[in-house]
């Protein structure tokens, strides 16, 4: 059997994770059909099919399932081998907002580890404003926020976050009674979005839980307290979107947009691998 190439299995890796060859390329800064080829090869070498791919959805092949685990193996000593001679760690100082990371945050890492085990990350995590305050002080290699408005013409858009009235599934509103709300603390830009929605419907609400972060508002809405506009995708699992039930405005989304000054070339690589670990969860 020849050797396996280590960016192939890199490459097979990253899509095991992401479920999607998009977004491993965009980790690789490669395209997605140089992807596919790499894993092809691999898939050659080793004599069988690692992925399962249908239009929508990327999954192991039993072979990929057995694979997986000595393909984390042999990267990791990979890269052991690579920090025999590195320096020093490289740092990644991050700023993201409330609203981005959630209760994915954890899978984030692990992905975010496996393309990148010697990077040390330094996560910030604070409102949209704040972070783009630092990141302005430069205090910050970038920043990760919700879009405010029209006004700041810098960023990129990583990807659209769609909100909803996040609740647990139980939750009780009994009709003429104000709507509980769960919200972040002042000033958050998806507490005012949420706040304009229900005053613009005539919809009377009250604050019952003020939350300093997603994880403090996801265990109130998990606990039953309340409901809160929250993006869907960093929700906490169990709860659901209770608008279409209690008859509750449709939120706008927002972009998530990436501010970034970084002219180390690895650097820059680890910042890609970030965002589409962070998009790969908005799938």
């Amino acid at each position: 059997m020849k050797a396996l190439d280590i960016e192939a299995v890199q490459a097979f890796l990253l899509v095991a994770d992401m479920k999607s060859f998009t977004r491993a390329a965009e980790a690789l800064d490669t395209t997605q059909s140089a992807v596919s080829l790499k894993i092809k090869r691999l898939e050659d070498v080793l004599g069988h099919r690692l992925l399962e791919r249908t239009p929508r959805l990327v999954r192991l092949s039993v072979e990929g399932t057995s694979f997986l685990g000595p393909a984390r193996a042999l990267v990791a000593a990979h890269q052991g081998a690579l920090k025999s001679f590195a320096v020093t760690p490289r740092r990644l100082v991050v700023g993201i907002s409330h609203h981005i990371v959630g209760a994915e945050l954890a899978i984030v890492l692990k992905r975010m580890n496996g393309m990148e085990p010697s990077l040390v990350v330094e996560m910030h995590v604070a409102a949209s404003q704040d972070v783009l305050d630092d990141f302005d002080r430069g205090l910050l290699d970038a920043a990760i926020v919700l879009r405010h408005d029209d006004r700041r013409r810098d960023g990129e858009v990583i990807f659209e976050e769609g909100f909803g009235w996040m609740a647990a599934p139980d939750f009780e509103h009994r009709r003429g009674e104000r709507l509980r709300l769960a919200t972040q603390s002042e000033p958050c830009s998806v507490r005012s979005m949420a706040i304009a929605a229900l005053d613009e419907s005539a919809i009377p609400w009250t604050e019952v839980f003020v939350g300093g972060g997603v994880a403090t508002i996801g265990a109130a809405i998990s606990a039953g307290l309340a409901v809160a506009a929250l993006g869907r995708r960093v929700a906490p699992p169990g709860t659901v979107d209770a608008g279409p039930r209690l008859g509750l405005p449709e939120l706008p989304t927002r972009d998530v947009m990436l501010h970034a000054r970084l002219s180390d070339p690895q650097a820059r690589r680890s910042l890609k691998t970030l965002c589409a670990a962070i998009r790969s969860t908005a799938m």
